[in-house]
């Protein structure tokens, strides 16, 4: 009995070891299920930042080569000052447009804007101004450049010089204090100054401007953008086409071409440009015809007409002219006695000419400088001008010196009014 207390404590310490490894294991159990449990938040971060890595590295990779691209861009305009067309330093052009400000802005375009500018000797000036900071632009001003600087006609813009320097592109024309015909043309209160005889001579000049492009020069140009915009007006009222920049030189050989990059703006298009990307020096005529209506109603052939007529002017302008009703659409500040109508008459025929839908049934500029000029041309009948479907969506065409632009898209016009698509009723 004695030795029962030492017996009762051995067995009690005995016991508890024997029970201690369970208990560990017990204890240590909660903590192996949070190991468990924190292993997909690791994995989960460790993808996150694999994944950032990635993205960042693309970033990078990205960003070096539109460095790149922006300085082979650069470096490929830069012979262009070498040319035989004069280089203009970036300081003089600052000076001149007291460094771009905002009260020489004349207008701006798809791809920046255009300011007037005067030189030390007094010289008028405007400057087209093109970011380097965009890949958008670059082809158009070395297409621009280099078709202008070869082409010396009156009914052309003259390019006097270009700047390519630092991160800036810049196109310098001579200045027109009229700038646009549009900006005469539609509804506005300058349309009151444009007289018949003034509008003849407009038509006529234009005329010649294209005839030189396609046939006169030692080059084949077809310009592709021709519309009221691009006609500039210099202090005599005579119009200079400008805009070259989605102009095309066409081989001696060459009677049309299939392109996937259709530019231009909504109608002022040929339907087998728009709809196919065939363009000629046929397509110029159509748009030639498109402005010589224009001229004579003073109404824009473009989206907003459509929408408010279910139908596009050339359509109203044939339809009146197959009823005998041709005095109703000449333009309302031409009263009646105002102007020649055999005249007039003469040139609606020769527009409604110029716009059928079939590109063989269309003359050639010579052929349509030749029915404006001479009363005793006989001019056949014109057929139905084609039909176009209402576009989906337009922008507003800016007055002054615009800027061309292209495009990657069949489907996609970016100048000034523009369409999405182009489809026959």
């Amino acid at each position: 009995m004695v030795g029962s207390p030492y017996r009762l404590l051995l067995h009690r310490r005995l016991m508890d070891r024997a029970t201690a490894p369970a208990s560990s294991d017990a204890d240590a159990a909660p903590g192996h299920s949070g190991s468990n449990d924190g292993m997909p938040i690791m994995v989960s971060i460790l993808v996150l930042v694999i994944i950032c890595s990635l993205c960042y590295c693309v970033y990078c990779w990205r960003w070096r080569r539109r460095n790149a691209v922006k300085r082979a861009e650069i470096e490929r305009l830069r012979p262009l000052s070498n040319s035989d067309l004069p280089a203009m330093d970036l300081t003089t052009i600052e000076a001149a447009t007291n460094h771009f400000s905002k009260e020489n802005k004349l207008g701006e375009g798809g791809f920046g804007p255009v300011y007037r500018g005067v030189l030390d000797g007094g010289a008028e000036i405007a400057v087209k101004r093109l970011s380097a900071k965009s890949r958008q632009g670059a082809a158009e001003f070395r297409n621009e450049v280099e078709l202008i600087a070869k082409l010396q006609h009156r009914n052309l813009v003259r390019l006097l010089g270009c700047c390519v320097e630092k991160d800036e592109k810049m196109l310098v024309y001579e200045y027109l204090p009229n700038r646009s015909l549009d900006a005469f043309l539609f509804g506005t209160a300058r349309t009151a100054h444009l007289d018949w005889r003034m509008r003849q001579s407009i038509i006529l000049g234009i005329a010649r401007g294209l005839l030189y492009l396609h046939e006169d020069s030692y080059l084949k140009i077809v310009h592709r953008d021709l519309k009221a915009s691009n006609v500039l007006l210099d202090n005599k009222m005579n119009p200079k086409i400008s805009d070259f920049g989605m102009a095309k030189i066409f081989d001696d050989e060459d009677i049309q071409v299939n392109t996937g990059h259709v530019v231009g703006t909504y109608g002022y298009m040929a339907p087998e440009y728009a709809m196919e990307g065939v363009f000629s020096v046929k397509s110029d005529v159509f748009s030639f015809g498109v402005l010589v209506l224009e001229i004579l109603s003073g109404q824009r052939n473009g989206a907003t007409y459509l929408q408010e007529h279910q139908h596009t002017l050339i359509q109203d302008a044939w339809k009146l002219w197959h009823e005998d009703r041709a005095a109703e659409f000449m333009d309302a500040s031409l009263a009646d006695g105002s102007y020649a109508k055999d005249e007039a008459w003469r040139c609606y025929h020769a527009g409604l000419l110029c716009v059928q839908e079939s590109p063989e049934l269309r003359p050639t500029m010579s052929n349509a400088v030749l029915m404006l000029i001479s009363a005793q041309t006989s001019l056949p009948s014109p057929q139905r001008p084609p039909l176009f479907a209402r576009p989906n969506k337009t922008a507003v065409s800016p007055s002054g010196y615009s800027l061309g632009t292209d495009t990657t898209s069949k489907t996609q016009s970016v100048n000034d009014v523009s369409i999405t698509m182009i489809q026959p009723r």
